[in-house]
């Protein structure tokens, strides 16, 4: 037997003896049979690797090879408190790592708990429950109103049954199912004659018969694609891999730099030499740079949480800085996922428009009075006919049982200040065959059936039109054509129609015939607020967007044009079967010219990301459902939304919007890019003051002095100075042009040829402070010389913070004060160099004392680095170079 390749093309008849089955089902021993050669319904394990290979990953990069080294070359020279403190950081490092890891590889863990452990099947002419990892191909499935779908079947017979499929297909309503045979070529969601497991049915009931089980399924592909994208290296990983590159061959250029100029240059002893150049290597290496990063993304982490976007893997939060496209899901990201009734209209008045968002039972109706007040017979359908509930279990958020389409004219209803205020006689739920619902009311003595349903079931049914002074009119040539005319121009404006009408029900009544119709309804998923905005936000900021939707062209255009997303000259919208004609080149350019995508299947989303990431694009993609994740999961940041959205969604992403609001993405972007601008501003400031305090051993070595600071003393100036300072240069704020800027290059460095006029100036100017205070000094004694240039290096850098707050400006245009981190490092910084120098502390780093005259002439020269500086960021900025 052969599995079909499309059951939803194939008659009832010839499906079912393809798949050797009846409507009787199979018999125990087919199915024992069947098991054999299809496996168990069930998705493959996730095949975690262990945690402690987990854990040795963290050591396997360059720079922890580089500090292991530093720890052991100083721990041979007997430099042991150098030891302890690069392996806790070390440690520390690794164990933020594992962590990370560890949670993140659970996408096919979610899918497995998507499994439904037991479900109903004919079987030899019975009814029975059996286990659904026991179903087979040919299996014929007995489903009703809430039944999980426990694999993918044709449906061979149903009552107005609908499925909700949001979390496989990203159809935001309740889909309408079907019995009858459908075309060969169509997208899944388009396919409504079959059910898809991992989804549910909304109503009715249904038999179907079996088509694919376990990896088989649309949902078993999805976690077939899960298992085959590898995982990669996020971008801040590959920048700062670079970083750790450029740092060792600074340590290791400038160690070797110091043993030439000691021992070739100026004849030292090879002992004496050796020993030099290793204490410059160990003090050369930041040994406090992975744990600055890792304090700065996780800054940048808590602060995206506290704006509703929630990192599950930290170095994503500088990914977000280098975006240059995201592709974004439309219901409830862009949209609000609430189906809102916007306007109104019953024959003879003008459209009225009806005010408020979502579930809220708040809007005014704008139009005029007389026209309000001519809408009474429709708002009485909407408050009655209907069997949804709206309750708000919390303030902000809202719970709804029921079809939400019917809710929405609950909503209406409840705006108008009506509620089911009439005696219910009779409640009819929709009927996917009749396209209708309906409720029989007593009002007045008088038994009233209303209606609300589809406008082409509702308007064949009618006979007389309702007109605004309750009076009638025949239903035909221009009042049918005024009607039919409305539904056609609301439609093109993306609102879903409806139809209401009523009429008297007596029992010479032919059932469903002979209605009033009494107006119309447009419908409508709105625009989040603050969407239109976010987009304009990410086009000024260099970003394209782009929205990749299971719903249909017309409305995702509309809400393309709506939010600003499609812009003049980019009206093009790709459907999933025109991209699967595509191949090669053709695929990449389609790809590049439209940036709405509708109706698509998961490996089409999936074939997207690939196709802008091969060109060139740093991807970022919003989801839901299980459909998106191989997507998210491929793409170089992948954003689920948090509740609406999947655990399957959630764990293959990297980040979870708490809101599911777009605008909380551009929120996101903008800390990205501080964090990026706050790791080269740490970095930087590591590298220059190891840079100048390397310089500063060669030059005395050069100019023929003892060592001009000890390894004690360098280590000081590294843990005091710069251990409290770059950790408050990893809080730094933003600085307003963020979202004014183009996006990160991938290939950018964090250290590049933009920082090098400010090394150099840096370099130059602690380096000569340095050693200008050693040589006025050093005639009165060794100690007195190490003690002054200890103070001016270790200032220098003090005012060198000041200057990485801003590389780009004027640091008085930020506030020289303005961060607070900054101003209390500093503080805490000059009182522990007072408290070493003058007090009996200064032994353990010989020092000696220091005169209040010497001490403020010294730190002021220090401030010289500011000012000039300073002046060198305003003669590159004002000229604009």
């Amino acid at each position: 037997m052969k599995l079909p390749e499309f059951p939803h093309h194939e008659s009832i008849a010839s499906l079912l003896e393809g798949l050797q089955t009846s409507e009787r089902g199979l018999s125990v021993a087919e199915v024992n049979g069947r098991l054999g050669v299809f496996g168990k319904n069930e998705l493959p394990a996730a095949g975690k690797r262990p945690a402690w290979l987990l854990f040795l990953r963290q050591f396997n990069n360059l720079m922890v090879y580089i500090l292991l080294l530093a720890a052991g070359i100083s721990y041979f020279t007997k430099h042991y408190v150098d030891v302890y403190v690069i392996l806790v950081i070390v440690l520390i490092n690794a164990i933020i790592g594992f962590v990370q890891e560890y949670k993140a590889e659970g996408a096919l863990a979610a899918l497995r708990k998507m499994l439904v452990p037991q479900c109903k099947v004919i079987r030899e002419g019975k009814l029975q429950t059996v286990d659904s990892v026991g179903l087979v191909p040919g299996d014929i499935l007995a489903l009703a109103e809430g039944d999980n779908i426990p694999a993918d079947a044709r449906i061979i017979f149903q009552k107005d049954a609908r499925t909700s499929e949001a979390a496989l297909t990203g159809e935001s309503v309740p889909v309408q199912k079907t019995v009858g045979s459908l075309a060969e070529q169509l997208p899944m969601g388009d396919r409504t004659n079959m059910v898809w497991k991992g989804t549910h049915l909304a109503s009715g009931s249904v038999r179907a018969v079996v088509t694919a089980t376990g990896v088989r399924t649309q949902i078993g592909e999805i976690a077939k694609s899960l298992k085959e994208i590898a995982p990669k290296k996020s971008n801040f990983q590959k920048k700062t891999d670079k970083l750790a590159k450029q740092m060792a061959f600074i340590a290791i250029g400038s160690a070797l730099a110091l043993f030439i100029v000691s021992f070739l240059v100026k004849c030292n002893p090879l002992t004496d030499t050796l020993m030099i150049s290793i204490a410059a290597l160990v003090s050369a290496i930041p040994e406090g740079l992975p744990a600055v990063l890792s304090i700065v993304l996780a800054v940048g982490s808590f602060r995206m949480s506290k704006k509703n976007a929630i990192v599950r893997e930290m170095t994503a939060t500088e990914t977000l800085g280098s975006v240059t496209t995201i592709v974004t899901d439309k219901t409830g990201t862009l949209t609000q996922n609430t189906m809102t009734i916007r306007k109104i209209w019953v024959p003879g008045i003008e459209d009225i428009e009806v005010e408020g968002e979502g579930w809220e039972s708040i809007g005014d109706f704008r139009g005029e009075e007389k026209d309000i007040l001519a809408l009474e017979s429709l708002f009485e359908i909407a408050a009655h006919c209907h069997s949804a509930s709206v309750q708000q279990p919390e303030v902000g958020t809202y719970q709804v049982t029921g079809d939400p389409t019917e809710a929405a004219f609950l909503v209406l209803g409840n705006k108008a200040g009506k509620d089911k205020f009439l005696e219910i006689i009779e409640d009819v739920a929709f009927s996917s065959e009749l396209k209708f619902r309906s409720t029989l009311v007593k009002k007045e003595g008088e038994s009233l059936r209303f209606y609300l349903g589809a406008p082409e079931a509702i308007l064949e049914r009618c006979t007389r039109s309702l007109q605004h002074d309750e009076s009638y009119l025949p239903l035909e040539g221009k009042e049918k054509a005024s009607i039919l005319s409305k539904i056609q121009s609301w439609s093109k404006e993306s609102f879903r129609v409806l139809a209401l009408a009523r009429k008297s029900e007596t029992e010479r009544n032919v059932a469903h015939q002979g209605l009033d119709f009494v107006g119309l309804a447009g419908m409508i998923d709105p625009p989040r607020p603050g969407v239109l905005e976010a987009v304009q936000s990410c086009h000024r900021a260099g970003i394209r967007v782009i929205m990749a939707t299971g719903d249909h062209a017309d409305t995702a255009l509309a809400i393309g044009k709506k939010v600003g997303i499609v812009l003049p000259g980019r009206e093009r919208v790709y459907s999933e079967l025109e991209l699967a004609s595509m191949e090669g080149e053709n695929f990449d350019m389609a790809v590049s010219e439209a940036d709405v995508f509708s109706r698509l299947s998961p490996n089409m989303k999936l074939r997207i990301a690939r196709s802008l990431q091969k060109q060139g694009e740093l991807l970022a993609m919003t989801g839901d459902g299980v459909n998106d994740a191989p997507a998210l999961k491929q793409a170089d940041i992948g954003i689920a939304m948090g509740i609406m959205g999947t655990d399957v969604a959630k764990d293959a992403s990297m980040m979870v919007l708490a809101d599911d609001n777009f605008s909380t993405i551009v929120k996101a972007v903008e800390q990205g890019r501080i964090v990026f601008n706050n790791a080269r501003r740490t970095s930087f400031f590591l590298a220059s003051t190891n840079f100048a305090e390397i310089s500063t051993l060669i030059l005395a070595i050069l100019m023929g002095f003892p060592m001009p600071l000890t390894a004690t003393q360098i280590l000081w100036i590294n843990l005091v100075t710069d251990g409290f300072c770059d950790k408050a240069l990893a809080a730094e704020q933003g600085h307003g042009a963020e979202l004014t800027s183009p996006p990160i290059p991938q290939s950018e460095k964090i250290l590049n040829r933009t920082v090098l006029p400010f090394l150099i100036i840096n370099v130059v100017m602690m380096t000569g402070l340095a050693l200008a205070a050693f040589y006025i000094y050093f005639p009165i004694s060794l100690e007195k010389a190490r003690t002054m240039a200890f103070i001016t290096l270790a200032f220098s850098q003090l005012f060198n913070v000041f200057n990485m707050r801003n590389l780009t400006g004027s640091s008085f245009k930020i506030g020289l004060f303005s961060n607070k981190w900054v101003n209390y490092a500093l503080a805490i910084s000059v009182l522990i160099q007072i408290v070493i120098i003058e007090t009996p502390l200064s032994s353990f780093f010989s020092f000696e004392p220091v005169n209040l005259f010497d001490f403020l002439l010294w730190v002021g020269l220090s401030s010289s680095i500011f000012w000039v500086t300073e002046l060198y960021k305003l003669i590159r900025f004002k000229k604009g170079t």
